[in-house]
């Protein structure tokens, strides 16, 4: 029987993308549900927001229409003229290789072919099967026309961190994390260890980035910046006073956004918000199972639907925060951009102390079991935060504007 590469039609692309959407289920719980890989339903639903808009615009539909057939005409030109171009080289190779028998012929020439293809792996057919009065060559010999290995051919993508002892491992960092942020992957090893771990420096830290965290210490320089998205400075060093605090005088002077990992029973979520630096108090926040653009953009919107628009606003280099959808909003409302030093989210100070009070008095007490759950609990915890907790530093009052 032949092997062939799983595809999926557009009515299951959409019907998971929409599932994703309800944000009921983390993206672990969806991608285990229906045996699929994480990154592949992140890229369904990017691919299905970037083309919503066609949905009420036809022409746009006809034309990207039109310039696909034109990219097939000029790619049936293309494969036209390299079919012969290999004309020309079967017939040399037939005249070089007179002494050897048909089959080698064939084999060499199948092998010029089957190099031009991007997907070797969809020719294989498993074993030697008679088709049409054609015997298919062994699979090893298959393999070897292709150059691909036994392991590659075999290999089978794993969802990275979906164990339960994966998930406890996750929920063990996030807490080392939030009570000690400046902990680098050593000493998180050290104290994991001492929780009875088994654990290397090397899994801590894919760990830490699976989930988007990082050490709050200035570390050199050791990465490239994206070419496409622009590094913005750090805006806040005029507001310092002698001891280096940042000091905002106003409401909305300055607000700062961020995201944060929410541990749940069966997964975890992203959650974003954005808050007042001067008042503390949470303008808009939403809690989700992919940590895309979309998440911070449509944060960012409602803020600003909201609230007077800010002077400046303030992130970390996350691709989140740099992407060009975010970045055209703040430019559009003629807000100023501000982005932390790499590797200083403590620049960012005021909304790590929130994610801090809310891990500590709400999501490690609760051990919320879903989104659902979460999302029920996290905004009451914000109604209280925003309208009665007190704050010390706000003289032990409640954010207010």
């Amino acid at each position: 029987m032949s092997r062939k590469r799983k595809t999926y039609t557009a009515d299951f692309k959409s019907k998971i993308v929409l599932e994703i959407l309800e944000g009921e289920k983390t993206l672990n719980e969806i991608a285990s549900k229906y045996e699929l890989l994480p990154k592949n339903i992140q890229n369904w639903k990017r691919q299905f927001l970037d083309n919503a808009s066609l949905a009420f615009d036809k022409s746009a539909v006809v034309k990207e229409y039109k310039e696909e057939i034109e990219k097939m005409r000029k790619q049936n030109n293309e494969l036209a003229k390299k079919v012969g171009t290999l004309t020309i080289e079967k017939d040399w190779l037939e005249g070089k290789l007179k002494s050897l028998d048909s089959s080698l012929k064939l084999t060499h020439l199948v092998l010029i072919f089957l190099r031009l293809s991007s997907n070797k792996k969809e020719m294989i057919d498993d074993g030697v099967q008679a088709n049409n009065d054609k015997i298919n060559p062994s699979l090893n010999r298959q393999l070897e026309l292709l150059s691909i290995s036994k392991t590659a051919y075999y290999y089978k993508p794993v969802v990275p961190f979906s164990s339960d002892k994966d998930m406890k491992l996750l929920n063990s960092i996030d807490k080392i994390y939030t009570k000690h942020p400046y902990y680098g992957t050593r000493r998180i090893v050290q104290v994991l260890k001492r929780l009875g771990f088994n654990v290397g420096r090397k899994l801590v830290k894919s760990a830490m980035e699976f989930m988007g965290i990082v050490a709050l210490y200035p570390k050199p320089k050791t990465t490239i910046a994206n070419k496409e998205h622009k590094k913005h400075p750090y805006l806040l060093e005029e507001f310092k006073n002698d001891k280096k605090q940042v000091v905002i005088e106003k409401p909305n002077q300055v607000w700062s956004a961020d995201i944060t990992y929410i541990k749940l029973e069966k997964g975890f979520a992203y959650l974003s918000a954005i808050i007042d630096w001067h008042t503390k108090k949470i303008l808009s926040w939403k809690l989700s199972n992919t940590m895309d653009v979309s998440l911070t953009t449509s944060v960012l919107n409602e803020a600003l639907s909201l609230y007077e628009k800010p002077d400046i606003v303030n992130t970390d280099q996350g691709s989140q925060y740099t992407a060009k959808e975010h970045i055209d909003i703040l430019v559009k409302n003629d807000i100023s951009i501000s982005m932390d030093a790499k590797g200083r989210s403590i620049d960012n100070i005021v909304i790590e102390r929130f994610w801090r009070s809310l891990k500590y008095e709400d999501v490690y007490p609760n051990s919320y079991k879903n989104i659902k759950e979460a999302r029920r609990g996290i905004d009451e915890y914000i109604k209280i935060y925003n309208g009665e907790r007190l704050h010390s530093a706000l003289n032990s009052h409640h954010p207010h504007f």
